[in-house]
């Protein structure tokens, strides 16, 4: 764990040193305070539905934007094979690289509380919905970032992760989409496999344990492949 806080300080030394993170950060807040204002101007509402909806689209595009330096950038350096020569572990470093662009995003969420206090002060705001919503948010991105991460240990080339990293994120948020399509037998798997689906249950503000196990399971997955793919040693 200390080698994996190594490389979290890192990398989130690499975002704030450069325009990644204000870039990052002034882009999401301005797309969502304008549509959480939209609303509360057109329609008379202060309500978070609008955002909360539209936060997993954005994800979709902002987190493999996020996520595709984080080994490609090293792997294309050179710097990913002087770091390995050290003894940190494959896992380590990509828990670590994992917990830094999470923390990213999670400053990025967090800022948009000023929206929370605005519902809350002119509208009536469900604190226990709010919450659940949060999480699942917190979740998603998680999700979307262990898929972002993997899809940055293909390649050396930014460009190339971050098109597999749309192209994986945007394959979990389809899933459920596609029912209609489906035959009766599959909708269920499918809907299940969908990132949406999930967050959409802590969105209305239910607790599932199914969801959790979910999220789990697929971030799991994600850096499981990330670190088996970083163990090759194959830059391509």
């Amino acid at each position: 764990m200390q080698n994996s806080l190594v490389i979290f300080r890192k990398e989130m030394r690499a975002y704030f040193n450069s325009p990644i993170a204000y870039i990052f950060l002034a882009v999401f807040l301005v797309l969502s305070g304008w549509f959480f204002f939209s609303t509360f101007f057109v329609i008379n509402q202060a309500s978070l539905r609008g955002i909360l909806e539209l936060i997993p689209v954005f994800f979709i595009f902002f987190i493999p934007a996020v996520t595709m330096r984080l080994v490609a950038e090293e792997k294309h350096s050179g710097t990913m094979e002087v770091l390995l020569t050290f003894p940190i572990r494959n896992r380590e470093v990509i828990f670590g690289k994992f917990l830094a662009a999470l923390a990213l995003v999670s400053i990025g969420v967090a800022l948009t509380g000023t929206y929370i206090l605005t519902a809350a002060m002119l509208g009536n705001l469900d604190a226990g919905v709010t919450l659940a919503a949060y999480l699942g948010m917190i979740l998603m991105a998680a999700t979307y970032m262990a898929l972002g991460l993997y899809a940055s240990t293909i390649t050396s080339n930014q460009i190339v992760a971050f098109i597999l990293g749309i192209l994986f994120i945007f394959l979990f948020f389809y899933f459920d989409k596609m029912l209609v399509f489906l035959p009766n037998w599959l909708v269920g798997t499918f809907e299940y496999l969908s990132v949406d689906y999930h967050y959409r249950n802590f969105v209305r503000g239910v607790f599932d344990s199914r969801d959790l196990i979910y999220f789990g399971s697929v971030i799991f997955l994600g850096l499981a492949m990330a670190t088996r793919k970083l163990a090759e040693r194959r830059w391509s």
